[in-house]
């Protein structure tokens, strides 16, 4: 099967994914919290660092779990990219 590559939505989304992923995980252990999910200590790496960009919806949705992250909360902070810092213009 050949995967399509991903486009710069689907890459920016999944670095934001990651980085709130991070921030939920503050200081716990990613060991601690991988095995918590059920999932692999290099996965969550992986997803935290943005290399796994499009990760499975179980996955999200256990490690989100394991973070007390309600899907709202992950669904909201990932689908909407930061707003650029607004400039002003004198014409």
């Amino acid at each position: 099967m050949v995967r399509l590559p991903l486009t710069p939505a689907e890459v920016d989304r999944g670095k934001r994914l990651g980085a709130l992923l991070r921030r939920a995980r503050c200081d716990r252990p990613m060991l601690d919290v991988a095995l918590a999910a059920g999932v692999s200590p290099e996965t969550l790496r992986k997803i935290e660092s943005g290399r796994v960009a499009t990760p499975a919806f179980s996955t999200v949705a256990a490690i989100a779990a394991v973070l007390d992250l309600s899907l709202d909360t992950v669904w909201s902070e990932v689908s909407t990219p930061a707003t650029p810092a607004r400039t002003t213009q004198a014409f």
